[in-house]
């Protein structure tokens, strides 16, 4: 029964919720190169609304990358509450290990295969050769960039895409119902005019409910979601799931 007590207490402890996008707890960023990040990451922030914080330490001391990336996301809780559009960019120097974590929100924006892409592509080449400051810049680059560009596209798509699709599934089935029906009351017509009313008539099923296609044509609602409006840093309110990708240099 002690065993659990033991790893937990062993376990890497989460720091408290920053009030700064750039925590460095291993020193390894000169003064310079981490107000170079923060203002970065602020304009960015502003222009999108998306938060990024960067997280550098030591050491996991043993613990799983992932566990403790996502143990530090819900505490942290970076993104806006509702859209859940953060990132955290975590990097541990003893294991030579990065993980971006993605929130809720951006996950359709920047799934898994695109966070390890930045990872291999942007952050490992220049953190071997000890560029940190600049493989940091080009993450936060790149999910930035990901969500002005390719958010906005991924966004539209989501929208759209659907949307006009249904428009176009619903014009076929319209045309088809259309010309099925056509066709019904012709046939009713070259059968001649009922006795009884003096007029033509179609066959029921072409109007009864469902007989024909064996239920109504239903449609659901599609959700968007959207990237609305800005706000200073504030590192509140965002979810988590544990999407995002990790990888080594």
């Amino acid at each position: 029964m002690l065993l659990p007590a033991v790893v937990l207490a062993l376990a890497l402890v989460v720091p408290p919720a920053p009030s700064s996008r750039v925590n460095d707890y291993a020193g390894l960023l000169a003064p310079q190169q981490a107000e170079r990040l923060e203002r970065l990451l602020a304009e960015r922030e502003r222009a999108t609304g998306a938060q990024v914080v960067i997280a550098v330490f030591r050491s996991l001391e043993g613990e799983s990358l992932e566990d403790f990336s996502i143990r530090l996301a819900e505490q942290w809780r970076i993104g806006r509450k509702d859209l859940d559009d953060g990132v955290i960019v975590l990097v541990f120097l003893a294991e030579r290990r990065v993980r971006l974590e993605v929130g809720y929100g951006l996950e359709p924006v920047i799934p898994d295969a695109v966070a390890g892409r930045i990872i291999a592509e942007r952050v490992a080449p220049r953190f071997r050769e000890g560029r940190y400051a600049e493989g940091l810049e080009a993450a936060a680059t790149a999910v930035y960039d990901r969500i002005a560009s390719g958010g906005a596209a991924g966004e539209r798509g989501a929208r759209g895409a659907p949307a006009a699709t249904t428009l176009a599934v619903l014009l076929v089935v319209g045309v088809i119902v259309g010309a099925v029906v056509i066709s019904q009351l012709g046939a009713a017509r070259r059968r001649g005019y009922t006795a009884a009313h003096g007029g033509w008539y179609a066959p029921r099923d072409v109007y009864r409910g469902g007989s024909m296609w064996g239920g109504g044509f239903g449609g659901g609602g599609f959700r968007g979601g959207g990237f609305r409006g800005g706000g200073g840093f504030s590192g509140g309110g965002g979810r988590f799931g544990g999407g995002g990708a990790s990888g080594s240099w």
